[in-house]
């Protein structure tokens, strides 16, 4: 059966709410009251039954013994962990009663929240917080930690995240995996590209690392970081000059590819392979083969935006489909988020006009540290959910310094007492998302999905939206807006989008089904939300604000000589921090690995399985080395970011090396354009 209600024994729809692109819908197992199994929801139109392995150990995360079940107080140092039990009233009370002295003090500015979507609930991520944030006047965080620099790029191209159906996916016959490790970032995109090779399409992958998406490819091609766009650039001056483009569609449905075609003339496949590290046959083999495969879809990842040059370079490989007219045809085209299709109220839910002060500062997050250290005037008090900086914010040390500040009066709302959680004064247990009323929106398909909870609160734990409905309370704030409830803010955000996507969908849709698709108007059956309303090859925006407004390759900053560049990329059992503090999923990952190049190492001295020692002048860590032809010479990648532990502490902190200088666009961050430095460790 299939329960609707909170009973104690049945079978019920949910949601995964984990920062993945896929949100796909599960069945969750209850018996006496807990949840015993979590499977895929063969019903749900995109996942059909498939999950990750992630997903189906969920049981064992939200019942983990070290999930944190009461609010506690520091009793020890900073970063020591020492903490002793306290009420919820006492909880709120102090929480408040610190910041009602900071805002007289040092007024509401000195307050900082820092967040992301450890839950993609819309509710939970950007609702009742928001109202609550804009209502007490703090400073706002700009959060640009995962995907603004390429979302950026991407909209001076296409006009916002607008990309193929990926159902439409199992009709295509090239696919081009750009920058995705998508076997463990997007499990399902491999799934319609395994129905799509049955019938005869060739899978390629782009990327720094042969990693488990490059292993189940066609073709890998391994690229230098950071030179992505002169790859795309060289494919582009090969179309144009063997007449591979879409004439008719570049005329009626783009502007500047006139000046595009002589701007690619200087891209020659000798000059890119110079720069990318690809050979100049496989230059010319790739062009070809997206020139002359109909339909050929590109799916954009997040890795090649995490450079300083991320901006620029998802610019440049989402004008690709323009070239070859790829957008007309089903199946063709490109995604790198859809998010566009499905945009809600979001002044309903986040409430921007309780904010007095439209002039609040805005700091961004992947400055942290910095502005922890050095903002003036400074942050007096940092709220932390949906997020663990002291882990997932680059250059690691620095943030922890931060934490460590005694002015700055911490509280962290989590399920564990993760790193950061360690550094708190106020410690709150966050409920999971199987506990919530929520809605959420996907950025890869094209279902919004309503879940109701299917399990009570674990023990004391709380959601996100009630803790900020008593922090209201205690405040003061009297707003009708802290007094809805989930289904009123649902009913919100529902109405009144002024999206034609979403026409006719309402609140009480849900209560006929769960998963709804939007209504799709595909890009070329009207106007581009570009300034022109066409594909953008050319772009005037990008002009008046300073940049190339042509697709253009700049290199890297060096921001050492040390000789390699380092790139910390997600690993298959992890998502960010999230299960890096679970037991089963560590014994899963095994262990931190750092991959490099047979010759690097031979000169080195280094051999498979030996300990190394990576640094830079941020910080160093230490890992276990895997040698072979998986990277390029120069490169070094590893997986995950790893808990601290009992027995290795912070030495495979891996974010203790990334540089928190700012992307080229979009405030994003740049994790993977840092250099470093590796030494065999003669001892364990």
């Amino acid at each position: 059966m299939r329960g609707k209600s909170m009973a104690s024994d049945g079978v019920f729809q949910s949601v995964c709410s984990l920062d993945c692109p896929d949100q796909c819908g599960l069945l969750v197992h209850k018996k006496n009251g807990k949840i015993v199994k979590v499977e895929g929801d063969p019903d749900h139109p995109v996942t059909q039954g498939n999950i990750c392995n992630k997903v189906r150990k969920m049981a064992g995360r939200i019942y983990d013994p070290k999930r944190l079940k009461y609010p506690m107080r520091r009793v020890g140092k900073k970063g020591e962990g020492k903490f002793e039990r306290i009420s919820w009233e006492e909880a709120i009370q102090e929480i408040t009663d610190n910041w009602k002295t900071l805002i007289k003090q040092a007024g509401p500015e000195s307050i900082l929240p820092y967040s992301f979507y450890g839950n993609m609930g819309r509710l939970n991520s950007e609702g009742m917080d928001r109202r609550f944030f804009n209502r007490l006047g703090a400073s706002r965080l700009d959060q640009t930690i995962c995907n603004s620099a390429g979302s950026e790029g991407y909209k001076y191209t296409m006009g916002g995240s607008i990309g193929t159906d990926p159902e439409d996916t199992v009709h295509t016959k090239l696919f081009i995996m750009w920058g995705i490790n998508a076997a463990s970032t997007n499990m399902h995109q491999v799934v319609l590209a395994q129905k799509a090779r049955k019938n005869g399409a060739k899978i390629v992958v782009i990327d720094v690392h042969k990693n488990q998406t490059g292993r189940w490819a066609d073709w890998y091609i391994p690229v230098l970081p950071g030179t992505d766009s002169a790859l795309a650039l060289g494919m582009m001056h090969i179309l144009f000059a063997e007449n591979m483009t879409d004439e008719a569609f570049l005329e009626d449905y783009t502007v500047g590819h006139k000046a595009l075609r002589e701007h690619v003339k200087q891209y020659d496949p000798a000059t890119v392979s110079a720069i990318t590290g690809v050979p100049v046959q496989d230059i010319y083999r790739l062009a070809r083969m997206y020139g002359e495969a109909s339909p050929a879809f590109i799916r954009i990842g997040n890795g090649p935006q995490h450079h300083d040059n991320g901006g620029m370079c998802i610019r440049t490989i989402s004008c690709l489909p323009a070239l070859t007219g790829q957008w007309l045809v089903r199946g063709g085209g490109a995604i790198k988020g859809n998010s566009h299709y499905l945009r809600f109220n979001k002044n309903a839910l986040q409430r921007p006009d309780l904010r007095k002060d439209k002039k609040n500062r805005v700091i961004n997050m992947n400055l942290l540290g910095q502005a922890l250290l050095e903002s003036n005037p400074p942050i007096r008090a940092l709220y932390v959910y949906n997020s663990n900086p002291a882990l997932v914010a680059p250059d690691s040390h620095k943030v922890r310094r931060g934490l460590m500040r005694d002015g700055v009066f911490t509280v962290v709302h989590d399920l564990f007492l993760t790193e950061t959680a360690k550094y708190a004064d106020i410690v709150l247990p966050a409920a999971s998302s199987f506990e919530n009323t929520d809605f959420y929106t996907s950025y890869w398909h094209h279902y919004i999905q309503k879940h109701n909870p299917v399990t009570q609160p674990y023990e004391e734990s709380k959601s996100n939206m009630a803790v900020f409905k008593l922090l209201a309370e205690a405040m003061g704030f009297d707003e009708q807006a802290f007094k809805d409830n989930e289904e009123e803010m649902i009913r919100q955000a529902f109405d009144q989008t002024n999206n034609p996507n979403l026409e006719g969908i309402t609140s009480d849709s849900f209560n006929e089904k769960l998963y709804i698709k939007a209504d799709i108007k595909l890009p070329f059956q009207g106007e581009l939300p570009t300034p022109s309303g066409k594909i953008e090859l050319y772009s005037e925006t990008m002009e008046k604000k300073g940049y190339p407004p042509l697709p253009t390759y700049a290199p890297l900053v060096k921001d050492s000589n040390l000789p390699f560049l380092f790139v910390p990329g997600p690993n298959h059992n992890f998502l960010n921090s999230t299960f890096s503090h679970n037991d089963v999923h560590i014994k899963l990952e095994k262990m931190p690995r750092l991959y490099m190049n047979k010759a690097d190492a031979s000169e080195l001295g280094i051999e498979n399985g030996d300990p190394v020692r990576i640094w830079n002048d941020r910080g160093e860590c230490r890992l276990t080395v895997s040698v072979g032809d998986s990277v390029l010479p120069g490169v070094v990648v590893s997986q995950g970011l790893w808990a601290d532990s009992p027995e290795s502490g912070i030495k495979q902190l891996v974010n203790a090396l990334t540089p928190d200088r700012i992307a080229d666009m979009g405030g994003g961050a740049t994790f993977f354009s840092g250099r470093v430095n590796v030494e065999k460790i003669a001892d364990r």
